[in-house]
């Protein structure tokens, strides 16, 4: 899950996808190799080191039957991880090579922003069955998602397709609603690069508070609007890499 750009919603999406997958029944995982910024911890209301299985890997924590494994782990919390570019490399080869997720049936990947050594590595040393591009409509953001778009073209990535997320807001008072990152720009995006669109998710404060309480709208009102959109989300993904129905 990619959007070559911070602060569009990803983080959320791949954790509420990796929770949607254990909902239909499958062994679920999330990997964030976000190693400057993770977000993965607080998303899924945990926290504290990991321990060492036999073959020295380390044991991915989990929560609401979903994996994970975050560099946010492995430092404080309020720690900074000031490393140069060596140093992350080495982190984030620990991350893909050296956890034992003991059988997973699909892993949700949780990518930083940008389209630079990291994803490089990602794409270079993981067999990748997709990716999937999430913007909210604004000009400004899409312009770094088209960048990831033909990176992942570039490295020959599969595109499962585009998120449009923050879309639309409806006052909770009155009921107004009104497009506040502007409307239908990964429509149009999707249309220009002939990828899919998957999911149009709307910009709703309850999301966020569920995602701040470790505790994500998946799990937290599993009946609601939001959550079905997530789980047919997951549902269109899953019918794309192959990933059978429990």
């Amino acid at each position: 899950v990619s959007s070559a750009k911070g602060g569009v919603g990803k983080s959320t999406i791949a954790v509420n996808l990796a929770l949607a997958f254990a909902r239909q029944g499958h062994r679920s995982g999330v990997l964030d190799t976000d190693i400057y910024g993770p977000s993965i911890p607080t998303l899924m209301g945990l926290s504290g080191q990991p321990r060492l299985s036999e073959n020295d890997q380390l044991i991915p924590l989990s929560n609401y039957g979903v994996k994970s494994m975050s560099m946010g782990y492995l430092v404080a919390e309020s720690a900074p991880v000031v490393w140069r570019g060596l140093m992350v490399m080495k982190a984030l080869q620990q991350l893909l090579h050296e956890v034992d997720w003991g059988g997973l049936d699909i892993l949700v990947l949780d990518l930083p922003p940008g389209t630079g050594d990291t994803q490089l590595t990602i794409t270079q040393q993981l067999r990748l069955d997709g990716a999937v591009v999430v913007s909210t409509p604004q000009d400004i953001a899409l312009k770094d998602a088209v960048k990831g778009l033909e990176m992942f073209k570039k490295v020959e990535v599969p595109i499962l397709g585009m998120v449009q997320n923050m879309s639309l807001f409806a006052c909770p008072q009155c009921g107004y609603e009104t497009h506040i990152f502007g409307k239908a720009g990964v429509e149009r995006t999707c249309e220009r690069y002939r990828v899919e669109l998957l999911a149009d998710l709307p910009l709703d404060a309850r999301i966020c508070e569920d995602a701040d309480r470790g505790t994500p709208t998946v799990v937290a009102e599993p009946e609601s609007g939001r959550a079905r959109a997530f789980m047919r989300l997951a549902n269109r993904i899953g019918t794309k890499v192959g990933l059978g129905t429990m």
